[in-house]
């Protein structure tokens, strides 16, 4: 009976002086050589030696020659060769080595070449062990121009599959490695490309890599430099990549997911609606190949509710870190900072309903039922007078300087200003302290005024309104506001209708002063007739221009 090859056996032949020995020598090794048997990967690496690899490669590649080997047998050295050189990165110390390092553009070119192809998936395993073994090898993947070739050839792969997860785990890595302000803007169309492929994955996957889809857009669409890839996405001809992403955010959020990854889920959505407007949570659910039709509101409907949850969680978590414990120290102060940052994506998907909301109401356009609208705004009354309570603990603690206070005040004042008269009692009682609620970086209250001056310019038309806010002394900070926003030392802000608004409600306060006994002092008048003569030279100046 004939026995089977041992590794000693094979080792011979590596060692062997002629090439087709040791092309014998690897070819057995790939039968019998087990993946996870790191030293008798090492000792048939050591055999057969670099030299050769790189020989075999390049003659796969039509770079080189094996002996007198012609054409015929150039794919078979090609597969056999990427084969053997990923099954050799499986140990650490042979990934990480110079040798492989320096493959890694030769794989890459391989890749640009051979989609379809059997040996794609050895490419990446290579490319994927290669890069995440030392700092060089993703260095090289990026300085050789993988997020190019990856670009154009992740839509060639099969959803779900091993190469497709290896690809988006090499993106990955990229992104969490090299600047994000560099790769985005030598790569925002490339990037784009990759949104549109991993978008699709995010819909159709119900597995692990479904979230890893969602981490990836995520990091794609949310970086404080992806403006770049915004544009790009803005006018692409094809916007399936929007409807992918809209289903996969629905799946996360319908489902018993960990909220974490619900929190991903918002962070993705608010990112999507910065690039689309706030009409992207209405809108097709359906993929081209679904059986089962689902509503068009279903989206808007679950972010909002996520995202309310989301905001009353937080805002309870705060209250209790700021409040009620007692510890200072620089890990609590991290802990408050990260749930400020993660309230902030809620309050401004929260926002964005309002608008959304808004729009639709005011442009007549059925795009909603009355039954869905309903349910908004039952769920944005009930939001926003959470947020009310939390400025009222802010009061009662005499605490009014802080981001997610001025968060808070920008939420109460975008709702206020489409219904001035919502929960009307608790405004009220709160006016005084919204107004003088200051963010961070603020030596004095100015944002505050302005997210507010929408609602107060409203209530204002009413003798009501005005004793509301005479009697808080809510109009001398209007004044002081209008002051900021056009005297010499002017704050710098995009939206100028604050300037007519300020100036509107100073206007319904001394047409009604009568009415309510209002009058400003002289010193305030005087600041402000300066300030307005100041302004209106500058307007002059700048219309001569």
């Amino acid at each position: 009976m004939e026995q089977s090859p041992s590794l000693e056996d094979c080792l011979k032949l590596l060692k062997g002086e002629r090439d087709e020995q040791r092309l014998a020598g690897l070819l057995l090794v790939t039968k019998f050589c087990k993946g996870d048997d790191n030293a008798a990967l090492r000792r048939v690496y050591n055999a057969v030696g670099i030299g050769f690899l790189d020989r075999l490669l390049r003659t796969g590649m039509g770079k080189g020659t094996i002996s007198s080997s012609g054409d015929d047998n150039r794919d078979a050295y090609l597969q056999l060769s990427v084969t053997v050189l990923a099954a050799f990165c499986r140990v650490p110390e042979i990934a990480s080595s110079e040798d492989m390092v320096l493959k890694i553009p030769l794989i890459l070119e391989i890749l640009s070449k051979q989609s379809g192809s059997h040996v794609v998936e050895e490419c990446y395993e290579f490319l994927f062990l290669v890069s995440t073994s030392c700092e060089d090898g993703v260095s090289a993947l990026y300085k050789s121009g993988g997020l190019r070739v990856l670009a154009s050839q992740m839509s060639t792969l099969a959803d779900g599959s091993h190469s497709q997860e290896l690809a988006m785990k090499l993106v990955q890595l990229m992104l969490s490695t090299v600047s994000l302000d560099i790769i985005n803007n030598e790569y925002s169309s490339e990037l784009s490309m990759m949104v549109a492929v991993i978008a699709r994955e995010f819909a159709v996957l119900h597995n692990a890599l479904k979230f890893e889809a969602l981490h990836l857009l995520s990091a794609i669409l949310s970086s404080k430099y992806s403006a770049p890839v915004h544009d790009t996405l803005r006018i692409m001809s094809n916007d399936i990549w929007s409807t992918y992403v809209r289903v996969g955010i629905v799946a996360i959020l319908q489902n018993r997911v960990a909220p974490a990854e619900k929190l991903q889920a918002l962070i993705l959505a608010e990112s999507v609606i910065s690039i689309l407007g706030e009409r992207w949570l209405l809108g097709q659910m359906n993929l081209p190949d679904a059986k089962d039709s689902v509503p068009a509101d279903r989206c808007l409907l679950l972010v909002l509710e996520s995202s309310r949850v989301e905001v009353a969680v937080l805002l309870n978590e705060l209250a209790y870190l700021k409040y009620e414990t007692s510890n200072n120290s620089s890990s609590n102060a991290e802990i408050i900072s990260l749930k400020q940052r993660n309230l902030a994506i809620a309050f401004s998907l929260v926002e964005k309903t309002i608008k959304l909301i808004s729009n639709v109401v005011e442009d007549e356009v059925n795009l909603l039922d009355e039954n869905t609208l309903s349910k908004v705004i039952s769920g944005l009354n009930e939001t926003v007078g959470v947020v009310l309570e939390y400025l009222q603990d802010a009061k009662d603690h005499g605490q009014k300087k802080g981001d997610d206070l001025l968060a808070s005040v920008r939420l109460i004042g975008s709702y206020l200003a489409e219904t001035p008269l919502a929960c009307r009692e608790k405004v009220r009682e709160l006016l005084e302290f919204m107004l003088s609620i200051e963010g961070q970086d603020e030596p004095s209250p100015f944002f505050s005024i302005c997210f507010l001056l929408p609602m107060l310019c409203q209530i204002t038309m009413e003798i009501e309104g005005c004793k509301i806010l005479v009697s808080c002394g809510g109009q001398k900070a209007v004044v002081e506001c209008l002051i900021k926003l056009i005297g010499p030392n002017g704050c710098m802000i995009e939206d100028k209708g604050c300037i007519f608004l300020a100036c509107d409600t100073i206007l319904n306060l001394l047409l009604k002063r009568d009415q309510i006994k209002f009058r400003l002092d002289e010193s305030t008048s005087v600041h402000l007739l300066k300030a307005l003569a100041y302004w209106t030279g500058t307007i002059s100046v700048t219309a001569l221009k």
